[in-house]
């Protein structure tokens, strides 16, 4: 998928821009907190219909503005035109359409513009909770595979209505209510956690090989899935745990509680790898996430790079502008404070590209 022209009107510091993009590389130039990544997370908001920094809508209108706009044009590899709007007021329900169609569900447009984003703010992939890595995990499913988004959605529905009725102190529980939640959790979560498991067997391999190649090192690098799912039926755990999830007022047991270990020479890498080498490894994360949907789905994945190439050695940048400037990517949105490293990749891609100035959320074209 191509985004051949995008319109925006105050998002975050963007307070108005009307784009037309290279179908490969379009690399924005400016300093930190000029807007740089306000614009690549706009293309980002019109793929998930939600910003890949902040989840509230209503921080990301601009200011005192009322309302905030996105209006994106794309081209398949097929040719077919795609016209995507995004409409948010303040104290209002968003409107997101396709071809001015309102969408009934928002999770009916996940999938439709496949798109994988790197930023500094991967790092919590590597440091944060189990949360982000359950959310990487899901994000890269869903993009292939909508059932396992109404799955998830469905499953998580039900833990909420379960949770609700383990915290009510002020009557019996109803056992048959508990019962019907019961049910919905576990059909929901043995799938859920198959498609998580399958996943992560296909996934390894392909995030090996970028790991080999952008560190250029023999380092042993694995994923451990750990789930409770692995080795009790889930069923049989809720009913076991049912009086104590009771006491503590929230469900114990599911895939909501899975963890995805990240091992570097048998250790977690949380605890023993560098700043460069964290680094290496939620990149190669990325590409690899990218790669896969490129393997599952039917069009190209967009490809969003904010600001990645500080804090890696020169070798490391070196094989990720290799790889980058390769064929089987698309579309590639670009940021970075200097051009070093985007006139490298620009070099290597042929004149095949867009470059921008972000000065105060003013973004102006400078190599025509």
């Amino acid at each position: 998928m191509i985004l051949q022209e995008l319109s925006i009107i105050n998002y975050k510091n963007l307070q108005q821009a009307d784009l037309q993009f290279s179908p490969k590389i379009n690399c924005f130039i400016g300093n930190n907190g000029m807007g740089k990544t306000n614009l690549l997370d706009a293309v980002y908001y019109l793929s998930f219909c939600k910003s890949y920094t902040n989840p509230i809508d209503s921080q990301i209108i601009y200011h005192d503005a009322d309302v905030c706009m996105l209006q994106g044009r794309y081209q398949s590899e097929e040719g077919t035109q795609e016209e995507i709007y995004s409409g948010i007021r303040r104290r209002q329900k968003k409107q997101f359409r396709r071809n001015k169609k309102e969408y009934e569900r928002l999770s009916d447009h996940i999938g439709l513009i496949p798109l994988v984003m790197i930023s500094p703010a991967d790092n919590e992939l590597i440091t944060g909770a189990s949360e982000e890595r359950r959310k990487f995990m899901d994000l890269a499913i869903s993009q292939f595979d909508r059932e396992y988004l109404r799955a998830l959605v469905r499953y998580n529905k039900a833990l909420q209505q379960r949770n609700v009725l383990l915290k009510n102190e002020e009557k019996a529980i109803d056992p048959d209510l508990l019962e019907l939640w019961e049910e919905q959790l576990v059909t929901d979560g043995n799938y859920i956690h198959r498609e998580r498991k399958a996943f992560i067997g296909a996934f390894t391999p392909i995030f090996n090989r970028f790991y080999a190649r952008i560190s250029r090192s023999n380092e042993d690098v694995a994923f451990s899935y750990d789930s409770q799912l692995n080795d009790e039926d889930f069923g049989a755990r809720l009913r076991r745990n049912r009086q104590r999830d009771i006491m503590l007022g929230h469900t114990t047991t599911g895939i909501h509680r899975d963890e995805l270990e990240m091992l570097l020479d048998g250790y977690p890498v949380r605890k023993v790898g560098s700043q460069g080498q964290n680094k290496t490894f939620f990149v190669s994360m990325k590409l690899a996430q990218f790669h896969f949907l490129l393997q599952t789905g039917r069009t190209t994945p967009i490809l969003l790079l904010d600001d990645i190439f500080d804090r890696l050695d020169a070798s490391r940048v070196e094989e990720i502008v290799k790889l980058v400037s390769g064929p089987e990517f698309g579309q590639i949105f670009l940021s970075d404070t200097n051009r070093e490293s985007l006139d490298r990749i620009l070099q290597r891609t042929g004149n095949n590209s867009h470059v921008y100035a972000v000065i105060d959320g003013e973004i102006t074209r400078i190599n025509e």
